[in-house]
């Protein structure tokens, strides 16, 4: 199992030098991907488009991108321009987004998110390729094409918890990206789901990236406590409120990695067990915190 390091808004705000030494540190460490998420702050495709220049080498990931807001055509040229700028190290991670912020936040529909979705790739996986596309479907229009010169097909990951997403991504994706799921849904529920998918539509065996937040800390206590405070929200709204119950856990604090280094090792130890392909580690709490984590958890990654 390899080890990628969440970078940018999920562990705070941050300047561009600030997330510039962010991925500068993940390369030093060995860290295998370093992986932004669209929140609130930094666009994510523009902020690895900003730090990919500065910090060679290291692949580069969106985990994730949701889609609703952004029509297949803009995304893909987004992505392909990425591509171009960073010497083709990007994974396109992206997802429905969460109902209820597409529908307040952005006024858009959130219905029918697997049928969407099952349109929106159907035109981004062309669209990627430098094809032209001509969809008039039942929830998507899309006529043109996004080619960029020098830019590869990125590989596209889905967000997906649910049973029919995750078939759709083992079946039109190349995998799938996870956040607040833990070991014991990931094992029996999200790997199983996934690879079942993509052997039954003859492709190759889907990457698996689950996404936790990790800290290496002498007061678990304290910290949980911090997590269920700061992840209160997150963990009532229906996608991962679903993937909690599944678990059988009260809340976010009972599925992040926290402890001392020989117990985040264990935790981490177990999505190996599950059959993730790749822990996504989002640092969480204090610098100082965040600094000892990101060390700890370096120190597996050679032997990941």
């Amino acid at each position: 199992m390899k080890i990628g390091i969440a970078v940018g808004d999920v562990r705070g705000p941050a300047t561009l030098e600030e997330l510039t030494e962010q991925v500068r540190t993940a390369a030093e460490l060995g860290y295998s991907t370093a992986w932004a998420s669209q929140a609130l702050g930094w666009d994510a495709l523009t902020a690895l488009t900003a730090v990919g220049g500065r910090v060679p080498g290291i692949p580069l990931g969106t985990a994730v991108v949701p889609v609703p807001q952004r029509h297949p055509l803009v995304l893909a040229g987004q992505a392909l321009s990425v591509q171009a700028a960073t010497g083709n190290r990007l994974t396109l991670g992206i997802g429905a987004g969460i109902a209820m912020m597409v529908e307040s936040m952005y006024g858009l529909p959130a219905d029918k998110p697997v049928r969407r979705m099952r349109e929106y790739l159907s035109v981004l996986r062309p669209l990627l390729r430098g094809e032209t596309v001509a969809h008039h479907g039942e929830l998507l229009t899309a006529s043109g094409t996004a080619a960029v010169p020098g830019a590869e097909p990125p590989q596209v990951l889905l967000a997906a918890m649910g049973p029919a997403m995750l078939s759709l991504a083992g079946e039109l994706a190349d995998g799938v990206v996870t956040w607040m799921t833990g070991p014991r849904t990931l094992a029996g529920h999200i790997v199983p789901s996934v690879t079942k998918a993509a052997q039954s539509a003859g492709r190759p065996a889907p990457r698996v990236i689950a996404g936790l937040a990790v800290c290496v800390t002498d007061d678990e206590v304290g910290v949980r406590g911090r997590v269920a405070e700061q992840f209160a929200l997150a963990g009532q709204v229906p996608e991962y409120r679903a993937m909690l119950d599944r678990e059988g856990v009260a809340g976010p604090q009972d599925v992040v990695i926290v402890g001392e280094e020989a117990a985040v090792a264990e935790g981490i130890g177990r999505l190996a067990e599950a059959g993730v392909t790749e822990y996504l580690a989002a640092p969480f709490g204090t610098p100082e915190e965040q600094h000892r984590t990101i060390q700890a958890v370096a120190a597996l990654v050679t032997g990941a």
